[in-house]
């Protein structure tokens, strides 16, 4: 990582960045931590040894709140509305949902607005138990979410449930965040650290191509049917002409894969296949 930022401090052990933002008194989403959040992804996305990347807060209460507010009354409203190909907010969540690196939440406080639609990009978000709250603030001031909130979080929960946080502007708790599906778990505080940072971890561990090109065969569920698994099987071919391939999982044979033994523990057993690579 070369550049440094303002409101975002990066740490990387590992193979894995850890991005936490302080910008008090509530992780405002205003233009310049804007241009930070965008320059974390470039920054992120140039770093080869980067294969996780973990989004956490360092303020107690708050994880990202919604845009600023002054900002978009700023917006130009000249002319009539317009459709276009481009928008800037969406590009950014774009960016961290296709890139290369598994992208992380880990959410300890409030996530709101343009803050719970970034990272509804995410790959995988975790929520602490009695601190983590989303909310969809945006119909309640006379807009819509417009930076993929409509867009992704009924694929997230369904339209009925996004419609019920959208249009009610509710405050969605962990445990209910869970059950819907917008988060992968609700954990308690002392909890959600650890598990984030041994899982991404743990990832961090595998073959590089292989995390990266199962993430790109999961994104293409987003495809019919038929066409996301023709992508699948692609996938699979190009990984299975890896040298790192054939090598694991020779080497997975060798530890006691497909032996009764071993397969009762086959996540540590992968495990260390992992971490016994060169």
């Amino acid at each position: 990582m070369t550049r440094t930022f303002e409101w975002i401090q990066i740490d990387v052990d590992r193979g894995v960045a850890t991005a936490t933002i302080k910008h008090p008194p509530i992780n405002l989403i205003t233009l310049s931590l804007f241009r930070e959040l965008a320059g974390l992804a470039e920054e992120v996305e140039q770093d080869s040894e980067i294969r996780a990347l973990i989004l956490r807060s360092a303020l107690p209460d708050f994880f990202l709140a919604h845009f600023d507010v002054e900002a978009i009354l700023k917006f130009d409203t000249n002319g009539p509305a317009e459709r276009s190909r481009f928008n800037a907010f969406h590009a950014l969540c774009e960016r961290f949902r296709t890139m290369d690196v598994v992208t992380i939440a880990q959410i300890e406080g409030r996530v709101g607005g343009g803050g719970s639609e970034l990272i509804s990009a995410f790959d995988m978000r975790f929520g602490t138990l009695g601190q983590a709250i989303i909310n969809q603030m945006e119909v309640p001031i006379g807009i819509l979410p417009g930076g993929g909130g409509t867009q992704r979080l009924p694929r997230l929960i369904g339209s009925g449930r996004a419609l019920e946080v959208i249009l009610g502007g509710i405050d969605l708790d962990a445990e209910t965040a869970e059950r819907w599906g917008y988060l992968n778990r609700a954990l308690s505080g002392d909890e959600i650290g650890p598990y984030v940072q041994t899982l991404a971890m743990r990832i961090a561990s595998f073959p590089p191509e292989a995390v990266r090109l199962a993430k790109r065969a999961v994104h293409r569920a987003e495809l019919p049917l038929s066409e996301g698994l023709v992508e699948e099987d692609f996938l699979f071919q190009m990984l299975l002409r890896t040298d790192d391939a054939q090598q694991s999982m020779r080497r997975f044979l060798d530890l006691g894969g497909q032996t009764p033994e071993g397969e009762q523990r086959i996540a540590e057993l992968s495990q260390k296949v992992a971490s016994e690579k060169p």
